[in-house]
């Protein structure tokens, strides 16, 4: 018995030891560069993504923009990475809810975003930006 606890503890750190180097995976100079600016974009017909998920808005993940600027400086980059990486699984775009939520269910998005879906297609160009950093393109 002492065993096969010992087998399941062992187990359990290594899928927590593999999490956790799995978020480690995605890249904040991509993320600041590619996907942040889309996050402050305006599509026709929608709301910027902005309005309401930073701390401002209904569902804040998002740091708010300072007064007069049009991006966010280095440590609010940051802080958008930290969390809006924890909306993703690293490696696995359609498991991640980032992409999944504003994405249309009749392309394969998931029913729980009131936002508007903000992608028809897993085409989308910015629905490409963001299943490319998920799984794992870097910046550099």
């Amino acid at each position: 018995m002492a065993n096969v606890i010992a087998i399941m503890v062992i187990a359990t750190i290594g899928s927590l030891t593999g999490l956790s180097a799995q978020s480690g995976d995605l890249d904040f100079e991509y993320f600041k560069k590619e996907v942040q600016p889309i996050f402050l974009e305006k599509k026709a017909g929608f709301t910027r993504c902005v309005v309401c998920h930073s701390d401002g808005g209904r569902v804040g993940f998002l740091q708010e923009l300072d007064s007069g600027a049009t991006a966010w400086n280095e440590e609010q980059s940051q802080l958008n990475f930290e969390s809006v990486s924890r909306l993703v699984k690293p490696g696995d775009p359609l498991g991640s809810r980032l992409l999944m939520h504003p994405l249309e269910p009749d392309a394969g998005g998931d029913e729980f975003h009131n936002g508007g879906r903000q992608y028809t297609s897993q085409d989308d160009p910015w629905f490409q930006t963001l299943s490319a950093w998920v799984r794992g393109e870097t910046g550099n």
